[in-house]
């Protein structure tokens, strides 16, 4: 994915003298052509983020659509006063593209996790929240709001689905139909909950945002029994499901459970700690549907 992001942002640096990239070092090697070629555009302002978060508003301000590419916790966390007064409140808009989603940093321990960004982030009026997770997506939702005039977050992954799916801004993808339940979908997630629910008669609805949140799937699927699935922490979503309005179904949450993640490993070695395999989604989903 971060090719992708590579190519689409040069692009569109390259093709509008009315953008900017600013870098907190990360990423100084994969856009070095851009350095050199628009230094007044191009800037790595070294590891300060709110520093660089406050200059892209103010470029903002003044007609300037900035990017902004970091690592997630120290974009939405570090950062957080600066994207609300600076952005937020000023009313002006920007592109904040993040990788290290979740815990895909998972050798580098607590300080670089952010399974919090999307519930922190939601805590924003008007603030986008997009989270795609195959290049080919990356590329269809930067095309869409690069240019929105609104603060707009793009969660990167390191751990890509291997299932494309083709999507559309600000609506979820109804992947399949069935009868005893639905199990709606973000982000990575999306390969474990196929391979969980073969053989299984439910629904799975995709969703590569938070917000805009298509309440309207949502609602028109959702059913009696709803899985949400998701690698953000627990509870992300508990506003939008109230949202839903009348008959509430059953719910079930599997996600990053929302405590302090002390242990190190790969990836795959917090899945499992964290149930979150294949397995024991599947297992979690089959014992939710069986309840009377």
């Amino acid at each position: 994915m971060r090719k992708a992001m590579q190519k689409e942002v040069s692009q569109f640096i390259a093709g509008d003298p009315l953008t900017s990239l600013f870098l907190v070092d990360i990423g100084v090697w994969a856009f070095r052509d851009l350095l050199l070629e628009y230094p007044e555009r191009v800037k790595n302002i070294g590891i300060f983020e709110p520093g660089t978060i406050s200059i892209a508003a103010g470029l903002s301000l003044s007609g300037v659509t900035p990017v902004v590419y970091g690592i997630s916790p120290f974009i939405v966390q570090r950062s957080l006063e600066q994207l609300k007064l600076d952005f937020v409140y000023q009313g002006t808009g920007g592109n904040f593209i993040t990788t290290g989603a979740s815990y895909d940093f998972s050798t580098l321990g607590y300080s670089h996790y952010c399974p919090e960004d999307v519930m922190t982030l939601k805590t924003l009026p008007g603030f986008e929240i997009l989270t795609p997770a195959t290049p080919g997506q990356f590329t269809t939702l930067f095309h869409a709001c690069a240019k929105n005039g609104l603060p707009t977050y793009f969660r990167m992954t390191d751990h890509c689905n291997k299932n494309e799916v083709d999507v559309d801004y600000g609506k979820a993808k109804v992947l399949r139909q069935g009868q005893k339940g639905t199990v709606a979908v973000w982000a990575e997630m999306l390969d474990a909950v196929i391979e969980a629910c073969g053989g299984m008669d439910v629904s799975i609805l995709y969703f590569t945002s938070a917000v805009p949140f298509d309440y309207g799937a949502l609602r028109q699927y959702a059913g009696r029994k709803l899985v949400l699935c998701h690698p953000f922490y627990e509870g992300t979503f508990s506003d939008d499901i109230q949202k839903l309005g009348g008959g509430l179904p059953e719910i079930c949450e599997i996600a990053v459970p929302k405590k302090v993640l002390r242990s190190y490993g790969t990836k795959e070695e917090k899945d499992l700690g964290l149930s979150l395999t294949p397995e024991a989604i599947k297992c979690r989903i089959q014992d939710f549907l069986d309840r009377a």
